[in-house]
């Protein structure tokens, strides 16, 4: 890889390397094995997708977790589940525009192989582990936060005043080892135009409550919020 290529990279990771041996490997895709020049490193970035991978988990588990020290361990797990997706991971890696710079095969190469999702966010992956590898977790973190995250947790912090309730139902009674709850549709009022439903939340050998909405999705999360208050549980 030329050094000017390496320098536009670092200059879009936000990492100098001091091995740049890492970052050469985290842009090699299997398909070039075969093809590849004597100067090109001889492994594929899969290991280094394995890592990163590893790496991406732990970091963003630790920012959810100073973000939001009174959430759940499900409120936790589902939002990593959504900061870290593959289709997430590929748009930062498109963002970034490092497409570009992979070393493909020529197979790959004609099918479009800089622009496939599931290859971007492999190589994502990949480049964590380069950083993390060349400059310890605190700049794989850097990077992860700049180019991920920091957006991420500002939209989950956001969810706090949208709480879907019905969803922090459900996570109470299994952490409790409760059956789930069931919604029932009790009540249909008003013209069709300004509809007023009411919505039984039923969980068997505990409670019921009701609420009532001007659709049955809000009203079944008002009944949920009357669940919660019944069962002392309040928002995680």
């Amino acid at each position: 890889m030329a050094a000017i290529e390496i320098e536009e990279l670092e200059s879009l990771l936000g990492h100098s390397f001091r091995e740049p041996r890492w970052l050469v490997q985290a842009l090699m895709h299997s398909s070039r094995l075969p093809e590849r020049v004597a100067e090109e490193p001889a492994e594929s970035n899969e290991n280094l997708e394995f890592l990163g991978d590893a790496v991406l988990e732990l970091v963003v588990s630790d920012e959810l977790v100073r973000a939001f020290p009174d959430w759940s361990e499900g409120r936790l797990s589902k939002s990593r589940a959504r900061l870290v997706n593959a289709t997430a991971i590929s748009h930062s890696a498109q963002r970034l525009g490092v497409g570009k710079y992979l070393r493909l095969g020529r197979g790959e190469e004609k099918t479009g192989g800089r622009n496939k999702p599931a290859l971007l966010a492999d190589v994502y992956e990949a480049l964590i582990a380069a950083i993390y590898l060349d400059g310890g977790l605190e700049a794989a973190r850097g990077f992860v936060k700049r180019t991920l995250t920091e957006e991420g947790i500002a939209i989950e912090a956001e969810r706090i005043g949208h709480t879907d309730h019905k969803s922090a139902l459900q996570e109470f009674l299994q952490s409790h080892g409760l059956a789930p709850a069931s919604y029932h549709v009790i009540a249909e009022s008003g013209p069709d135009h300004l509809k007023t439903f009411g919505v039984e939340v039923r969980i068997p050998g505990q409670v019921s409550a009701s609420g009532s909405g001007r659709t049955k999705k809000e009203a079944e999360q008002t009944a949920a919020v009357a669940a919660l208050i019944q069962l002392g549980a309040g928002e995680n």
